[in-house]
């Protein structure tokens, strides 16, 4: 019972995924965060094995995602390059500092982020553009925020890289796209650390390497994969209002859960 959740979670984050250009780890966290505490994982590690999985699965459901992204044309690859030099390092930063941080804090933290981040989806707010995208280094520094602040919450950064893609003059197809493909080195970068850090603390479960709990990895990596190519697809073609904002009652409710 517990791995076919970990499909379903698995095909619901790679619709995401697809569609929004989020990597799903505000979905996969709080379900996993659920899942492990009632399996009975340490309250002192769960929170971090939510997070580290959800970034190892990220890296599952990019590809796909990225693949037909690129086949529609949609990625801007120079600003995914320099983007990356950025991620490569704050997610690097991020991990170490999410594994700082107590359990139920970093809870409280991650339900913040997804209540604000409901917020945004359900009213539309956007960043204006009309402003030209930064240079090689201003690419690198937004990466750099980017990728340690989806270390920490264990996303693939869509939340934070379609705004500023969108506030720089880029359309939300080519930012949806681009987010898409920064995804996976916020996901990999994230993930190796993740296990790094993890990889000699006493309270982890079985089948665990480092923060990341391989059934569920698994399970949820098997349908992200080909649900994420369904999502992008779909991104291309419907336009998303009702669906968004359906996400974000959903995040509402579960970023309020955890605050609670």
């Amino acid at each position: 019972m517990e791995f076919v959740l970990y499909l379903v979670l698995g095909a619901g984050a790679g619709v995401l995924a697809g569609l929004f250009g989020v990597g799903g780890g505000l979905i996969i966290v709080p379900v996993l965060v659920f899942s492990f505490g009632a399996h009975g994982f340490s309250p002192d590690v769960l929170t971090q094995m939510a997070v580290g999985t959800s970034l190892a699965t990220i890296v599952f459901t990019s590809i796909n995602s990225i693949l037909e992204h690129h086949r529609r044309g949609a990625v801007r690859w120079p600003v995914f390059a320099w983007m990356t030099v950025g991620i490569l390092v704050g997610s690097a930063l991020g991990a170490l500092t999410a594994s700082k941080i107590q359990g139920p804090v970093l809870q409280k933290i991650i339900g913040t982020f997804a209540v604000l981040v409901s917020i945004q989806m359900a009213l539309g707010l956007q960043p204006k553009g009309g402003r030209d995208l930064p240079g090689r280094f201003g690419l690198g520094v937004a990466g750099g925020i980017v990728g340690w602040a989806s270390a920490i919450f264990g996303i693939g950064g869509g939340s934070l890289t379609v705004p500023f893609l969108t506030w720089r003059g880029v359309s939300m197809q080519q930012a949806v796209a681009t987010s898409s493909a920064c995804g996976l080195p916020i996901a990999i970068a994230g993930a190796i650390s993740f296990i790094a850090v993890g990889w000699h603390n006493e309270k982890l479960p079985e089948m665990s390497l480092g923060f990341v709990y391989l059934p569920a990895l698994l399970g949820v990596a098997v349908t992200s994969m080909f649900f994420a190519r369904i999502g992008a697809r779909l991104a291309h073609r419907l336009p998303p209002r009702v669906l968004k904002r359906l996400f974000a009652l959903l995040l509402f409710s579960v970023g309020l859960s955890f605050l609670i």
